[in-house]
């Protein structure tokens, strides 16, 4: 169930911050952000090694990202089903997925992030539908946007823990001041009194509003959170930082992974 929040406050010098949390089943392997695609110059994200695509890309030039978000719904046919990776990377070079064919692709949400604003697209049930997200801070899950996409879980379950989720989470950035990372600095004091908070908040990792969790469903795989990436997306930057998860506020396993 991974998670995405949007802040967005255009008087800021940073107007945009996206926080993005990946959850996964643990044994799929990955690499850490870094310049993985040589037809794709400029473009920072993490691999994923089972498709070859990411969850995640930025491009620090064009001070853009994209976010990539699993959706519910009819499933792509499989002899002709793509891997929904190669979306995020897209984005950020060609301003959206709108223009592309997208049968091949299972349900998804995604996030794109630039300076003046964000918008989220969501594919499922043969439809693309678009959203400009309001200034303020929004969430983005895998039921989509405030969790009100078209085509969402049938999973009483799946909806508690997710909305859990997103209620303590806003409630904990919303009560802290809103950072404006600079270009220079640690990630602690780029992110200030939000980086414990994305953290994990001290909550135990199966707890139902748990941002960073782990779920063992007795099949021999565990699923949880493996990695969480924090951006902050102004006219004249882009700060991208990145955490292994789980990850706790001072540890070395923060990285800054690209400036632009």
């Amino acid at each position: 169930m991974c998670t995405a929040f949007v802040s967005i406050e255009p008087g800021s010098a940073v107007p945009v911050l996206l926080l993005s949390v990946r959850d996964e089943y643990l044994g799929r392997r990955w690499l850490p952000p870094a310049h993985h695609w040589p037809e794709h110059r400029g473009l920072v994200g993490g691999l994923d090694l089972a498709a070859g695509g990411t969850w995640l890309a930025a491009d620090p030039g064009r001070r853009s990202a994209a976010c990539l978000l699993n959706g519910f719904g009819p499933l792509a046919p499989a002899e002709t089903r793509l891997s929904r990776g190669r979306l995020p990377l897209t984005a950020v070079r060609e301003g959206g997925v709108g223009h592309l064919d997208l049968t091949p692709y299972d349900p998804f949400h995604l996030v794109l992030a630039g300076p003046d604003g964000a918008r989220v697209a969501s594919w499922g049930d043969g439809r693309l539908v678009e959203h400009h997200l309001p200034t303020g801070l929004s969430v983005v899950l895998n039921d989509g946007l405030e969790g009100r996409a078209h085509s969402r879980t049938t999973s009483e379950r799946i909806r508690a823990v997710m909305a859990a989720r997103a209620a303590h989470f806003r409630a904990r950035f919303e009560a802290e001041p809103r950072p404006e990372p600079g270009g220079a600095g640690t990630v602690e004091d780029a992110w200030g009194a939000w980086l414990p908070v994305v953290s994990g908040d001290g909550l135990a990792p199966d707890d139902d509003a748990a941002l960073v969790q782990r779920r063992d469903f007795g099949d021999g795989r565990i699923w949880g959170s493996s990695s969480i990436s924090l951006l902050a997306l102004g006219p004249d930057r882009l700060r991208y930082d990145f955490g292994p998860a789980p990850v706790a506020a001072g540890e070395a396993a923060w990285q800054r992974v690209a400036l632009g």
